[in-house]
């Protein structure tokens, strides 16, 4: 053994050598060769602890050149799989994080670094260290890295962040997708680089394609949603996941989504962008294909977090006794407090409490006279029906001042005629 290190550490040290001359030289492609040539020795020789220490040594060379550090980087990686066991593996990958920190020209390489150490850190159960790991990694700033590369890494900060239940958090970085880069189309992005330009790296293998991205995206914010019980958000985000094509063309995935969709949107409260998502679903021809599934509330067992659950039983009561407030106001002006209460099948407290909260909400105009247990009911006006009315106001108003003084006109005539007579 002793020979073999002895012979090892000689072989380094005539190497060190040639890769100082070429270094001085200025020669790239002699000290990226005799770089790495010391690094395949070291993992030949099954020397790990000399590989890190090479590593660092090389690195800190004065004047080294950044094509050989890069080269030395991506060499290293190479054996990383290769470890004899997990702890040579962390401080392997330890190691080259630490010598490509601070390095533009290996950025790349060291957010796929804190991945990798960032995965086994959540394999051994610590997933606040893997979480913290990944958040030091800022790849939106990185200009050489492939889009799908950069969005599957925010995406896995995200999870993470979800996962210790984090979601503050979760929400700031998940706002660094734009969504609009999911609808965008790969190929005709592909532009030759002007001078001066980074060029964009290919995305590994094991990194999904573009749409398998969208699809994990808005999973991981059904699950922040959900956290807030937002329904009408958990909605649009199952449709987007329904919209993807992948998904509309095999009806095992997309019966179960739509689905959900139907139960998120009755769960959703009353506004605008909820009626626009119920009339654009209730136009989907695939809605007749569903089977019957009106009594099969306690049976969704698909939905995020199990059951739809006490607090889903809840706000669908609550979801009914809004709609039947709503149809009472569009055939109704006036009614009284207690008739409401009978329709409502609620007590005079009850009824007039949710009354209060949907005028609150302003999903609703109506004015309740107490005194006399009546309940007014107005229909909402917008700008231009509001400037109508008061534009016909004005004008009844007008007319009436015409008429008055035509009328006093009148009688100051008769007046004066019979002064003269």
């Amino acid at each position: 053994m002793e020979g073999d290190s002895t012979n090892l550490d000689a072989a380094i040290e005539s190497l060190l050598n040639v890769e100082k001359q070429m270094r001085l030289a200025g020669d790239v492609a002699g000290t990226r060769k005799a770089v790495i040539d010391i690094v395949e020795l070291c993992y030949k020789a099954g020397a790990w602890k000399t590989l890190n220490d090479q590593i660092v040594l090389l690195s800190k060379r004065r004047g080294q050149l950044k094509q050989a550090i890069t080269a030395m980087v991506q060499k290293a990686m190479e054996y990383i799989d290769l470890t004899p066991d997990m702890d040579t593996r962390i401080e392997l990958i330890k190691t080259l994080s630490s010598v490509s920190a601070g390095k533009i020209y290996v950025e790349i390489e060291r957010a796929r670094l804190i991945k990798r150490l960032a995965k086994i850190k959540e394999e051994q159960g610590k997933i606040d260290e893997a979480a913290d790991l990944m958040q030091e990694v800022a790849v939106e700033t990185f200009g050489s890295m492939a889009k799908t590369e950069k969005i599957a890494f925010i995406l896995e900060q995200v999870r993470l962040c979800l996962d210790r239940q984090d979601f503050v958090r979760a929400q700031i970085l998940s706002r660094k997708i734009s969504t609009r880069v999911f609808d965008a189309d790969p190929s005709k992005e592909k532009k030759k680089p002007k001078e001066g330009d980074n060029i964009v790296q290919d995305a590994p293998a094991e990194i999904p394609s573009l749409l398998e991205l969208k699809r994990i995206y808005y999973e991981l914010m059904i699950r922040y949603y959900s956290h807030n019980n937002d329904y009408l958000e958990i909605c649009r985000c199952y449709k987007a996941i329904y919209d993807i094509p992948a998904i509309k063309e095999d009806p095992a995935k997309w019966i179960p989504i739509l689905r959900k969709i139907c139960w998120y949107l009755v769960l959703a409260p009353h506004d605008p962008m909820q009626s626009s998502l119920l009339n654009a679903t209730l136009e989907d021809k695939n809605l007749s294909e569903i089977p019957n599934f009106r009594e099969e509330y306690d049976n969704e067992k698909n939905l995020v977090g199990g059951a739809l659950g006490a607090k889903a039983a809840e706000d669908l009561k609550l979801r009914i006794i809004e709609h039947n407030i709503l149809v009472v106001s569009k055939y109704y002006s006036r009614i009284t407090l207690k008739r409401l209460a009978d329709l409502l099948c609620l007590s005079l407290q009850e009824a007039e409490k949710h009354l209060s909260d949907m005028v609150n909400s302003k999903s609703l105009i109506a004015k309740i006279d107490r005194p006399m247990g009546v309940v007014s009911f107005r229909t909402a006006q917008d700008s231009n029906g509001v400037l109508n009315s008061w534009a016909t106001s004005l004008e009844k108003l007008l007319d009436l001042v015409e008429k008055s003084c035509h009328q006093i006109h009148k009688e100051t005539m008769i007046h004066k005629a019979v002064l003269r007579a």
